[in-house]
């Protein structure tokens, strides 16, 4: 199987082994933004074996999906919410 995770790369989320590429961006590109899955494979440059596994792997493990999506949706808040916002103007 072509789907692996290590904690030093990409936080330990699911990804193509020997890539950067994770599961949930796979998923992305085909279920969220309807590519198809060669155009996904020869844009990210890996095989068509490699996005059907990641997408089996992504079926396969829906809830942990889901839960990594909204850790990821809630770190993005946290720092948008922290970020430097521009100061009012007086006028």
């Amino acid at each position: 199987m072509s789907v692996t995770r290590d904690q030093d790369v990409l936080g330990g989320e699911p990804r193509i082994d020997g890539t950067r590429i994770g599961v949930r961006h796979v998923a992305g590109r085909v279920i969220d933004s309807g590519q198809s899955p060669a155009h996904v494979a020869d844009q990210l440059d890996v095989s068509l074996v490699d996005v059907y596994e990641s997408l089996s792997y992504y079926y396969a493990n829906i809830d942990e999906m889901r839960e990594l999506e909204a850790e990821n949706e809630t770190a993005f808040e946290r720092v948008r919410e922290s970020s430097l916002k521009p100061k009012e103007t007086v006028q």
